[in-house]
């Protein structure tokens, strides 16, 4: 016999284990899967085990589908939205480090002013003989510093500060907030359905429970009630279930949209984050390079920062920052009737 959501045999609580399947499936739900912000995940142990997308490489894909609490008081932060702001703190921190190199030409250009007027000094100018020469030869020799150092300054605005500074000017922020609309849209309309779906889920109670109630009247004959309103009732529950696996297939679509644009938007991300760090390990190598030419001398306090700079690594730093902001590594999965 084919089960239906009005078989009134499955109605009555003194039948353990007979219930409609509409029933059935909402008890798996609550002990199987949970809904967080409208957001259905398995309960842990439950289910079968889930496989990263990018097994090993710390991926965003991976991390950021739980919902963070917000220490400041918000009830929560996407996942979505640490990533956006961990686009906008690395476009700061950009900024910053042109403005640091460009306090460093302000000195380099102080310091080379201050060589060439010292290079001018009349100070010990009356010395004769081949001492006379040998300092004639360290005071121009100050000149030459100074000019090597406001080469150094030339060479370090244009092509380390400039660069850094006009690094993705343009539409960026825009850019990011399309990306921060088109999630939070689809977000909102995640919660719309999982509303939709609570709300078709307590109309089915609503007509089970009247049709229980019906057919035990009728059964003790405590009503005047009729086959023709039990009928009546059973149609009601009937369409109730089907308005209830409608609103969880919506749903389901939904949230799989969801799921696809936060791969793909969040891929995206890590990429532009991949990018910004090359791009800035590249600008800062060149400083290193300039300052190599600038003076040979201080190789040792320039190589250091050369060896850091070698070993700068986007996918340690991704998992670094990853291992410490992630929300949560746990996939969302379809939701049951």
């Amino acid at each position: 016999m084919e089960e239906s959501f009005d078989d009134p045999s499955c109605l009555s609580p003194q039948a353990p284990g007979c219930v409609s399947p509409a029933r059935r499936q909402i008890r798996e739900v609550k002990e199987t899967k949970t809904t967080i912000n409208g957001v259905t995940f398995p309960l842990p142990g439950e289910g079968p085990e889930q496989q990263l997308l990018k097994p090993k490489e710390w991926s965003y894909c991976d991390y950021f589908w739980t919902d963070k609490k917000d220490p400041q008081g918000t009830p929560s932060v996407a996942g979505f939205e640490v990533l956006l702001q961990k686009q906008l703190k690395g476009k700061q921190m950009q900024k910053e480090m042109s403005e640091f190199i460009h306090e460093r030409i302000k000195i380099e250009e102080e310091y080379a002013k201050n060589l060439s007027k010292l290079s001018l000094s009349p100070l010990a100018a009356q010395e004769e003989g081949t001492l006379g020469d040998a300092w004639t030869q360290l005071k121009k020799s100050l000149h030459d510093e100074a000019e090597v150092h406001l080469k150094f300054a030339n060479k370090l605005h244009t092509e380390v500060e400039k660069p850094l500074l006009t690094f993705r000017c343009d539409n960026f922020k825009k850019d990011l907030k399309k990306y921060d609309h088109h999630i939070a849209d689809l977000r909102k309309q995640l919660a719309s359905r999982y509303a939709s779906v609570e709300k078709s889920r307590k109309a089915l109670a609503d007509r089970q429970k009247d049709l229980e109630v019906k057919t035990q009247q009728l059964e003790v004959k405590l009503s005047n009630k009729t086959e023709e309103d039990i009928k009546k009732a059973r149609r009601k529950s009937t369409q109730a279930g089907d308005d209830l696996m409608r609103c969880v297939d919506l749903y389901n679509q939904t949230q799989c949209k969801w799921f696809e644009e936060m791969v793909t938007t969040s891929m995206e991300l890590e990429r532009l984050e991949v990018e910004r760090v090359e791009w800035i390990q590249q600008h800062l190598r060149q400083y290193t390079t300039l300052r190599h030419e600038t003076d040979m001398f201080n190789q040792s306090m320039v190589e250091p920062v050369d060896q850091l700079l070698q070993n700068v690594d986007p996918a340690k730093d991704r998992e670094l920052w990853v291992r410490e902001n992630n929300t949560g590594d746990v996939r969302p999965v379809d939701m049951d009737i």
